[in-house]
């Protein structure tokens, strides 16, 4: 979907930038001119808003920064300090602590897109790739942010995060103490992922670049799987797309402005208002609720594996669910993209969203009584469902019939309603 520059400039001035620096082009090329599947849908709006909370993310962190004091001293009394002393401290800091809740919503349902619409499929598999390097990145970046307030679930989330690399025989505890900067969570450990927080969502923004162009090289998908093969299969990104963007980040803007004008810590933890105390242990010890799923499956596995103990199964397991992602485009077998024509594939995926939400009420369960048992099955269909569900089905399903093109299939669904609206204005 890449081709020749169609941009003009119409200024001396613009001619002389662009024959030096041909960033104008780049933009025009990139979010004006380019072409883009004339049916895309309100699911393909989760990008551009994810762009959005990335950069309010690193906008509101920059300026809270420099109001924090990296220091188990004073670090919880900082942020209290940021909340009721700093001009608009309390409004930047519960727009960046629910900020990070609804980039991981926002994500999980273009992840959740992706899966549904087969975006990982070549020829997009370096697309799908950085898409996961970008997944854990944020992973990283929010538990450290977690850490930094030093209340209670601050301080033994990292205490209890950061225990799991023991579980790596040789090379876990090395890891761990340099991790920590000592033998325990304390002074060095909070000026590391202080450290951390700060670089990585700018890492975070590198690889979106490379994800961006990606994209711009292999093409968008679209609802139904088949490729752009004329120019009336495609509209301009501006106004068509960018306008549909701007609609997706408003609504999405509203639901956001809710939770922080009035349910500002509903997604947080209470105990999270009580500063780190090392002598006394929460009752029940919980990541935050976009971790919920892996929580899960770490403490599905109760039991030895072999000379694989029950904790170093539990961490395989949590990785491993991240890691099988990034073989996705090789696992599914079906050459059909679109799970809107795979009817069977269809139930299946559906069941894996349930599942996936299903895993995250169990992260937030007491290990106890049949929590783990059900964490378990959760934890195997998850695994089941890439390793077994996918490669198999995409061998033995019967697809339904795809349009013959893009424009193909916007006339036909275009016909149906004018159709069903004659037959409703007759009837």
């Amino acid at each position: 979907m890449s081709g020749h520059s169609s941009y003009v400039p119409s200024t001396g001035l613009t001619r002389w930038i662009d024959s030096r620096l041909p960033l104008p082009r780049l933009v025009y090329d990139s979010f004006i001119a380019y072409p883009t599947p004339r049916n895309l849908n309100y699911a393909y709006t989760f990008g551009g808003i994810l762009s959005l909370f990335l950069a309010a993310q690193i906008i509101t962190g920059i300026v809270l920064a420099m109001h924090y004091a990296a220091s188990v001293d004073v670090a919880f009394n900082s942020v209290e300090h940021i909340m009721r002393d700093v001009n608009w401290g309390w409004l930047l800091r519960y727009m960046h602590a629910n900020g990070a809740s609804f980039f991981f919503i926002a994500v999980y349902l273009h992840i959740f897109r992706g899966l549904y619409y087969g975006s990982y499929k070549a020829p997009r598999e370096i697309l799908w790739i950085l898409g996961v390097i970008i997944f854990l990145l944020m992973m990283a970046t929010a538990f450290m942010g977690y850490v930094l307030p030093w209340g209670q679930m601050s301080f033994w989330g990292a205490t209890v995060i950061t225990g799991f690399f023991t579980a790596f025989p040789v090379i876990g505890e090395p890891i761990q103490t340099l991790l920590l900067g000592g033998f325990a969570v304390d002074n060095p450990t909070l000026n590391r992922f202080f450290a951390l927080h700060y670089l990585l969502p700018f890492m975070i923004a590198g690889v979106v670049v490379l994800h961006v162009w990606a994209l711009h090289v292999a093409g968008q998908t679209n609802p139904t799987g088949v490729e752009v093969k004329t120019p009336k299969d495609t509209v301009p990104f501006t106004p068509y797309a960018t306008i549909k963007d701007a609609f997706g980040m408003v609504f999405f803007l509203i639901f956001f402005a809710y939770f922080v004008f009035y349910l500002p810590n509903y997604l947080g933890h209470p105990d999270n208002y009580i500063p780190a105390n090392s002598l006394q242990t929460p009752a029940h010890i919980v990541p935050e609720w976009y971790f919920l799923p892996f929580y899960a499956m770490l403490r599905a596995i109760t039991f030895n594996i072999g000379p694989i103990d029950s904790k170093l199964g539990g961490v395989l397991v949590m990785f491993g669910s991240i890691i099988v992602l990034f073989f996705l485009p090789w696992l599914d077998t079906s050459k059909v993209k679109s799970t809107a024509y795979r009817p069977v594939y269809k139930v299946f995926f559906w069941i894996f969203a349930v599942n996936a939400v299903f895993l995250g009420w169990l992260g937030s369960r007491p290990a106890e009584g049949i929590y783990p048992l059900l964490s378990l099955i959760g934890t195997i269909y998850y695994f089941g469902h890439f390793l077994i569900v996918l490669p198999i089905l995409g061998l033995v399903e019967t697809p339904k019939k795809l349009p013959a093109s893009i424009t193909e299939a916007v006339l036909a669904k275009h016909a149906a309603r004018h159709g069903h609206a004659e037959a409703v204005a007759k009837g």
